[in-house]
């Protein structure tokens, strides 16, 4: 089967602290609180021609395991967390290349804030600021906002889709050519800079932006669009999709679904890049692989409590309540969430006959769903190839549940310039700007 040359990007799991109990960790033990660990990992990713690098986030404390928050703050899982904004223009000013997106979830910023803040970040970095879009899906959170719950997830969906219809009228209250910037004659031109009156079921705004027109027109949006509601978000709004999936025919049911449904919105199917999350367990030779996973499972079957108050943090489902010895399918009727309904309805369904303590003793990879590679960065190299052959595109997304200077420099080190010998991802940037870079094949 031909190989297919793909996309890279690395989800990153919040600016927070990461690995701080690895042997790798380095001498500041909460690094991962500084700027200067992620522009070293930044500076990695563009060295090994990532498209995109995005940085997660939430804003509240979890308090899922046994209703309180003592869990997630004795083991700094996902507290304490900063905010990615500003992490980003600290990183789009130490590269050059590479893809920067800040999550900003729509229940927790007004559209003519972000809007503005996505403008702001795309001229400084020179157009290659990208929005991942979220709606947010903890209650905590909502209540930090001021309210009691978040709105129902379907709800929350359409609130996106009108949310982005006005950011995107906004970015583009500049018209093309706007900006004449001519010392003898005009800077804008005001014929080419109009108000948007937007007024919908959620929103409403005036505008125009007042940051003027984008270097990219508008920002790359990215989205996590698994449930039906997100994909049809996502084949609407996004110009790449974060996706998860544990087969090879998910994945191609995925894609073309997503494809299908952009080019019933009358959007070309190659413009939607699909990036599937993966963790690849490296090793210096592929037994050393092998007792890597082995060591991460038996690291799970300790402590239960990690995989299960993860799966919490993401569905607000309290699993501390839960016979951990009973099967799935005979509790799955109390699983029941407003968060991430994708994500919950994966875990159940690939786990329907196994208990929640085997589950979270035998996950090597936390509570999401990703496809293995495993073995040398040569070995791992050849499968990730047969299987985007097979898929058909458009790319990976990296992602580590322990992130250290040395897991990373495992994957743009020693994995990228296997792919790359193999033709099958870029070893040079051909344009500046970041859309441009993402729609390159």
């Amino acid at each position: 089967m031909q190989a297919t040359k793909f996309h890279l990007g690395w989800f990153m799991n919040g600016y927070r602290v990461h690995g701080w109990r690895d042997q790798w960790i380095g001498t500041h033990k909460a690094e991962g609180m500084l700027p200067d660990f992620y522009v070293d990992m930044a500076r990695s990713l563009e060295r090994a021609c990532f498209d995109y690098f995005i940085l997660e986030d939430s804003s509240f404390v979890p308090d899922a395991w046994e209703g309180r928050h003592d869990f997630y703050l004795e083991n700094a899982y996902a507290v304490p967390k900063f905010d990615p904004a500003v992490l980003a223009s600290i990183l789009t000013q130490n590269t050059e290349r590479l893809g920067i997106v800040t999550t900003l979830a729509v229940t927790e910023y007004p559209p003519y804030l972000l809007a503005r803040l996505m403008s702001t970040m795309d001229h400084v970095s020179r157009g290659r600021a990208g929005w991942n879009m979220v709606t947010a899906s903890s209650d905590r959170a909502a209540q930090n906002y001021g309210h009691d719950a978040q709105p129902d997830h379907d709800v929350r969906y359409d609130m996106a889709e009108e949310f982005t219809d006005l950011v995107t009228q906004l970015w583009e209250s500049w018209e093309p050519g706007s900006m004449v910037v001519d010392q003898e004659g005009m800077f804008a031109d005001p014929g080419k800079v109009h108000a948007v009156d937007f007024e919908g079921r959620f929103y409403k705004s005036r505008g125009p932006i007042n940051s003027a027109r984008s270097p990219q027109g508008r920002p790359v949006i990215v989205q996590a669009g698994g449930s039906e509601k997100g994909r049809a978000y996502a084949s609407r709004c996004a110009d790449s999709i974060i996706a998860s999936a544990n087969t090879i025919e998910q994945m191609k049911e995925y894609r073309d679904d997503v494809r299908g449904r952009a080019e019933g919105h009358g959007r070309k199917a190659d413009e939607v890049k699909v990036l599937f999350l993966v963790s690849p367990i490296l090793g210096e030779t592929h037994q050393h692989a092998v007792d890597r996973k082995e060591q991460m499972i038996a690291d799970a079957a300790a402590d239960p409590r990690f995989r299960l108050a993860g799966m919490g943090y993401a569905t607000d489902i309290d699993f501390s309540v839960f016979d951990l010895d009973v099967p799935i399918r005979e509790l799955a009727d109390q699983m029941v969430t407003n968060g991430h309904q994708s994500s919950l309805a994966s875990f159940v369904r690939q786990n329907l006959d196994r208990t929640l303590r085997e589950v979270a003793s035998s996950s090597a990879h936390g509570a999401g769903q990703r496809l293995e590679f495993l073995g040398t960065p040569a070995e791992v190299a050849e499968q990730m190839g047969e299987v985007m052959a097979e898929v058909g595109g458009d790319g990976f997304l990296i992602t580590q549940d322990v992130l250290t200077r040395r897991s990373i420099s495992e994957i743009t080190d020693g994995l990228v310039p296997e792919l790359q010998k193999r033709g099958l991802t870029r070893d040079q940037y051909r344009y500046e700007m970041f859309r441009d870079n993402l729609l390159e094949f």
